[in-house]
């Protein structure tokens, strides 16, 4: 079969230096080549245009107002005091002045103009931050269950996340001759056994969860791993590959899928099994056709036997039956909470991941407050929160003053259940692939369905709503209780069936809804709801007994 433009693009590129430092000296445009805006990805980067003012700019023949989104690498999700004040700083300077937490526990800045990419890098550096393959078709940042409460080894199982983002990473030194000026050294063995020069046919991502909290929603990654721990102590890992949430409109071939449970492996042949399971989607993937390119989509060609098979008998490692593992939850624990250490947490709900100031809470404020006096570290989750980490006892009283000062208590306390467990994707006026509105529009449909959940007595309903502009599904929609994929601009697919704990995809509800038809479907839905119920039932959960889905 023909290989993908991609694929040549990659070969091409010298360990994806491509002509990406020629681009950065055009001053004629914003934009960078063609071929280096595939390059520009495993640097951790996307080029964007404000799609807001693509009609204005048009109207007056000037070019699309281009710039760049910066994703940083951070495992598990974690930052110093130093390291956030460094981000805020970078921020205000280089970018829009909102720092953006993903859905993958790290945080992206947008906005940022072509000649601003180096000087941010550069400052990132600084402070021992970077953004190789947080984009692009490698490993990219692992995920690892957000919050020290839960286990007395998280710090161990925190720690798998790195050396497995270390284990993965490109072999090429790219990133520091293009950005950070280094000088090309002739004699540095650039070899790379994983990715060779042809890299992973597609993006490739992994997660790690402690139980009984399934924050990471774990079988939505190619590789979801979970933490056993026996007698307080990190034995192994449960391994499930092929998971992965993106579709296509119209094209059935392509299908969100969970990732299926391959079996056991100890702590001592993790990085191997992981490493190995990635050298047979390199050398099995599709690359031809991207949109059927992801390790699930090889799994089910393969077949999961065959698959599994060959990774033990690359690995040397032999699958043993998965151990016991039960999920309760993976929502947020919002407020404070101790570990065993005798240290605090405050977990601070933020909507849909935008750290900013604004009338209502200044976020940015406080944190910057917190992290200037050294007396916490920050962690983001994966559901887009962040958690104020590692407090003394004798210095909770000095963030809670600060965190209740700035309204960052209030606003968590005052939110609705509905409203903490919603999630939406950035989509526009940045994202090249949105057909509707979702973290811009989301807050104010939630406003509406929370006066819908009230009329039917379900305002302290917990129900598990997710957002995203396009079919791609980075916000995770097809594993929430009630899902909204867009189809054009105010039209959205409703579907409708996940369980609570992440291990059961929705299915398609109703299509093509606008903002009324979506309020009309959920009343009527929560009215059945109430009369129907069983006693502590869900709403995923009845909705799929009741066959709505």
């Amino acid at each position: 079969m023909n290989e993908s433009p991609v694929e040549r693009i990659k070969k091409a590129s010298e360990g994806l230096r491509g002509t990406l430092k020629e681009s950065l000296l055009d001053e004629q445009t914003g934009a960078i080549r063609d071929d280096d805006q595939t390059l520009i990805k495993f640097h951790g980067m996307y080029m964007q245009d404000d799609r807001d003012r693509r009609e204005e700019r048009a109207e007056k023949f000037l070019e699309r107002l281009y710039s760049f989104m910066i994703r940083l690498r951070l495992p598990g999700g974690f930052l110093s005091p130093e390291q956030w004040e460094a981000l805020h700083n970078i921020t205000s300077e280089h970018a829009t002045h909102v720092i953006k937490i993903t859905t993958r526990q790290t945080v992206q800045l947008h906005g940022i103009l072509k000649n601003h990419i180096k000087p941010t890098l550069a400052d990132f550096n600084k402070v021992h931050l970077d953004s190789i393959a947080a984009c692009g078709d490698v490993n990219r940042n692992v995920t690892c269950s957000a919050h020290p409460k839960y286990s007395l080894v998280h710090e161990e199982v925190f720690q798998f996340a790195d050396k497995i983002s270390t284990h993965l990473l490109p072999k090429t030194k790219a990133y520091y001759e293009v950005w950070l000026d280094e000088e090309k050294l002739a004699e540095v063995n650039e070899e790379d056994p994983l990715y060779e020069n042809r890299y992973l046919p597609r993006k490739f991502k992994i997660a790690i969860a402690i139980p009984p909290y399934n924050d990471v929603d774990l079988y939505t990654n190619d590789i979801g791993l979970t933490a056993i721990i026996e007698k307080e102590k990190l034995i192994g890992f449960n391994v499930a590959a092929g998971g992965g949430m993106g579709t296509t409109h119209g094209n059935p071939d392509t299908y969100p899928r969970l990732a299926t449970l391959f079996g056991y492996v100890a702590k001592e042949d993790l990085l191997n099994v992981v490493y190995e399971i990635a050298t047979v989607q390199r050398d099995n993937g599709n690359r031809s056709d991207r949109k059927l390119s992801r390790l699930k989509y090889t799994i089910d060609k393969m077949g999961i036997d065959v698959f599994k098979a060959e990774v033990e008998k690359r690995s040397g490692v032999s699958f043993q039956p998965a151990k016991k593992a039960v999920f309760t939850f993976r929502h947020d624990e919002y407020g404070w909470n101790k570990n065993h250490e005798g240290l605090w947490y405050y977990a601070a709900f933020i909507e849909n991941g935008r750290v900013l100031d604004d009338e209502n809470v200044q976020f940015k404020t406080a944190f910057l407050e917190i992290a200037k006096a050294r007396k916490a570290n920050f962690r983001f989750t994966a559901n887009q929160n962040l958690i104020i980490s590692d407090i003394k006892a004798e210095d909770k009283d000095f963030v809670e003053e600060i965190l209740t000062r700035y309204n960052v208590i209030k606003v968590t306390e005052n939110a609705s259940q509905v409203r903490k467990n919603s999630m939406a994707c950035v989509s526009f006026n940045t994202c090249p692939l949105a057909l509707a509105e979702a973290q811009r529009y989301l807050p104010s449909l939630i406003t509406k369905i929370e006066d819908v959940l009230a009329k039917h007595k379900l305002q302290n309903e917990g129900i598990n709503i997710r957002m995203t502009g396009c079919p791609n599904g980075c916000a995770r929609p097809y594993i929430s209780e009630i899902g909204f994929i867009g189809t054009a601009y105010g039209r959205y697919n409703m579907h409708l069936g996940a369980d609570v704990i992440g291990t059961r995809l929705n299915k398609i509800y109703k299509e093509n809804l606008n903002e009324e038809e979506i309020l009309n479907e959920l009343d009527v839905l929560f009215e059945s709801f109430v009369q129907k119920r069983k006693k502590k039932e869900s709403f995923g959960d009845f909705v799929v007994r009741e066959a709505y889905v």
